[in-house]
């Protein structure tokens, strides 16, 4: 497993995945500036009709809101984004990984963006469900670590799994090596936590689960 996570940290700076990164960064900065600008005209809207005294401090606190907002929102967005790209990502680490092995098959766009998108929103709401817990110290980074762990491994693993498999042979697996996920898991979660770091999180993550499922596949073998 630590091969698996190092092999993946060193291919990260790599030219095929610095082009993905910076086409996901691209998408991700043109949709958030998007969403600025129509917040912000929005709140200009409704501040001017509130009472003169209190536009001032309106002003403020609607922009530290969506700055604040649109932070928390760079990770997810940055990740739906990636995650479009997830398969050129493992067909990369296939080839110059594993040249000789049989390589995965990529799932259709339609059907990338629809797991895109149901898995970006999906760890986005468990995340805001997760937000009281920054007033309980002590249990509130092993609980986001945990439950991350468990989503993001969860998920990863089944995505490039079934480039090899369907989907319900790609869930037993996982459930299989349920262990390994999880500790894989636990890399990507802390990788996600580390604000601006955060937004690599897609490409380790697709990049450490393609060793993961390759590990996974060859202890089956008899």
């Amino acid at each position: 497993m630590l091969n698996a996570v190092l092999t993946a940290l060193r291919d990260i700076p790599t030219p095929p995945f610095r082009t993905v990164l910076w086409k996901s960064i691209g998408l991700t900065l043109a949709l958030l500036a998007v969403v600025w600008i129509g917040t912000f005209a929005a709140a200009d809207y409704l501040v001017v009709m509130l009472p003169a005294e209190w536009q001032t401090a309106a002003d403020w606190l609607a922009g530290l809101l969506l700055f604040v907002g649109l932070g928390f929102l760079v990770a997810p967005v940055a990740a739906l984004f990636a995650g479009l790209y997830a398969d050129e990502v493992a067909d990369v680490v296939e080839r110059t990984r594993y040249p000789t092995d049989r390589p995965g098959v990529p799932q259709p766009l339609m059907t990338g963006l629809l797991t895109a998108l149901r898995f970006t929103g999906f760890v986005v709401l468990v995340n805001i469900a997760m937000l009281p817990l920054l007033f309980l110290p002590g249990i509130n980074v092993p609980i986001f670590l945990a439950v991350n762990a468990y989503l993001l491994g969860r998920e990863y693993f089944e995505q490039v799994a079934m480039r090899f498999r369907p989907f319900e042979e790609a869930r037993a697996l996982r459930r299989a090596h349920s262990g390994k996920v999880m500790l894989a898991g636990l890399t990507i979660a802390v990788v996600l936590a580390v604000p601006v770091v955060n937004i690599l999180t897609p490409l380790y993550a697709t990049a450490l689960m393609v060793h993961v499922v390759k590990l996974t596949e060859r202890q089956r073998r008899p």
